[in-house]
């Protein structure tokens, strides 16, 4: 996964977890199933809104709130392609890894991509680009993270890993 190309859904500050995969749907286990609620606590519309491949631009602590894994695979079985945020919570940025969901740091890029933008993510040279030619740079993720991601999540990584 060198780069990811897709359309921007602009989100705020503190997006929490209940936000992104509402409580009442917890007992859901089917992944599928989780992704008709991506973001519903938003927008009752957004589920449907969302294409393959979209990426979603957030301000702070995206991921807030409680542990729930079903954040991040809600987002990643709806089609979201990446996260860019200023930050992310710590367990969600995991839990997301984990599930094979990109996430990019940037402090700049947030500020000034706009809704509806396209945007091109560049893991290996660690560079935003708009559809305007803005560019704006972004620490790489690990080597050990990025093998994570391209393998589809932890548990296919690590039976990669394992020839299994």
């Amino acid at each position: 996964m060198e780069q990811i190309t897709g359309k921007v859904w602009k989100l705020g500050d503190n997006i929490d977890t209940d936000v992104i995969y509402p409580g009442k749907y917890l007992p859901i286990i089917d992944a599928p199933e989780m992704a008709l609620h991506a973001l519903e606590g938003l927008d009752k519309e957004f589920p449907k809104k969302i294409q393959k491949g979209d990426i979603i631009v957030a301000g702070s602590n995206f991921g807030c709130g409680s542990s729930r894994e079903q954040a991040a695979t809600c987002l990643k079985f709806a089609g979201i392609a990446c996260i860019v945020a200023k930050s992310y919570s710590r367990i969600f940025f995991r839990n997301a890894i984990n599930q094979g969901l990109a996430l990019v740091e940037s402090k700049e890029a947030p500020e000034q991509i706009q809704p509806g933008e396209i945007i091109t993510i560049n893991f290996a040279s660690g560079e935003i680009i708009t559809s305007q030619n803005r560019k704006f740079s972004f620490p790489p993720l690990p080597d050990f993270l990025m093998g994570i991601l391209e393998n589809g999540g932890l548990i296919p990584h690590v039976k990669k890993s394992l020839g299994t």
